[in-house]
């Protein structure tokens, strides 16, 4: 059986952050690259963080123990159902467990996904690469052989070393996270109808009682409701204080969800920005981005030459 660990210091691992990704199609499979990968480093006495779907989070605590002291358990359908909120707890672990040399394993793309989510998912794996950059510390990505031949593709791409049964090997195809960013920055369709508000800051409060009517004819539950209509309030906000001061919010739903879209003037210059749990005390903002993050299902951000557009979705339960 084929143990995966942390690669061995040399000259091809001088980096302190590892990022391999492993594919699997059989539950034997998986638990040979994933199982014994968290079973070696739970054994050298590290704090071990396993984030990956309900399914093979119950496969793993059955093979692993679920009481295990070294491991954390997270079903990544509830805690990734956002992309865009896996990154900020994987360094939520990380920090917590910084003298202990954390390995984390996560899953963030599986069988039906929607290509909405898997591109984000996607954008998070590449951001993976500049966040964790120097660290110490080693994330193992499973991906399902099954998942769709692009977004295998990409997988190639965020990751540096690729998991086999010889052990590591660097991955061709890595991309620059950056370049894989801005791939993923694909056009937004447009909605066949919407309804449209434009704003400035003297009709913030009415543009959310707005977005909230609208919300509950549609069908969103109160508790739904109030996050969601949190982060539409973020967003506008945002637009004023950072996008020219006004901007045009519209909202539609589609089979699954309720849509609110706000476009502004702004630009997003750091693609990690939401991404990562702010710092309470630093001026340099990214706290409203942050909560969208925490309180949607999905954000998609797009900085077009006419300024910023972002898409908040929430899944109508």
């Amino acid at each position: 059986m084929t143990t995966l660990t942390r690669p061995s210091p040399g000259r091809d691992h001088d980096a302190a952050f590892h990022h391999p990704a492993v594919f699997y199609s059989t539950r034997e499979e998986y638990l040979e690259g994933v199982g014994e990968f968290i079973r070696a480093e739970a054994s050298r006495g590290r704090p071990v963080l396993v984030a990956v779907p309900g399914e093979r989070l119950t496969l793993l605590q059955e093979a692993l123990g679920a009481d295990h002291p070294q491991i954390t358990w997270v079903d990544m359908r509830q805690a990734g159902r956002n992309p865009g909120r896996i990154l900020s707890m994987l360094q939520d672990f990380a920090d917590r467990n910084r003298t202990g040399r954390p390995s984390l394993v996560g899953e963030p793309i599986w069988v039906g996904r929607t290509a909405e989510e898997a591109r984000e998912a996607t954008r998070h794996e590449a951001l993976i690469n500049l966040a964790f950059a120097h660290r110490d510390a080693t994330i193992l990505c499973p991906y399902e052989t099954a998942l769709p031949e692009p977004v295998l593709a990409q997988a190639g791409r965020t990751h540096p070393v690729i998991a086999g049964s010889g052990g590591y090997r660097p991955s061709p195809a890595h991309t620059d996270p950056h370049e894989v960013c801005r791939d993923c920055d694909t056009p937004l369709p447009e909605p066949a109808d919407a309804t449209v508000v434009h704003f400035g800051e003297q009709e913030l409060a009415s543009v959310r009682d707005t977005a909230r009517e609208w919300a509950e004819r549609e069908g969103l539950s109160p508790r739904r409701g109030t996050d969601w209509l949190l982060a539409v309030s973020e967003a506008t906000s945002n637009s004023v204080r950072h996008g020219g001061g006004k901007g045009t919010l519209r909202l539609w739903r589609d089979a699954r969800s309720v849509i609110a879209e706000v476009r502004d003037r702004g630009r997003m210059t750091d693609p990690l920005i939401g991404r990562q749990r702010p710092d309470p005390f630093s001026a340099a903002g990214g706290r409203g981005v942050w909560m969208m993050h925490q309180l949607c299902d999905l954000v998609e951000m797009r900085t077009l030459p006419t300024g910023l557009t972002v898409r908040l979705r929430m899944t109508v339960d």
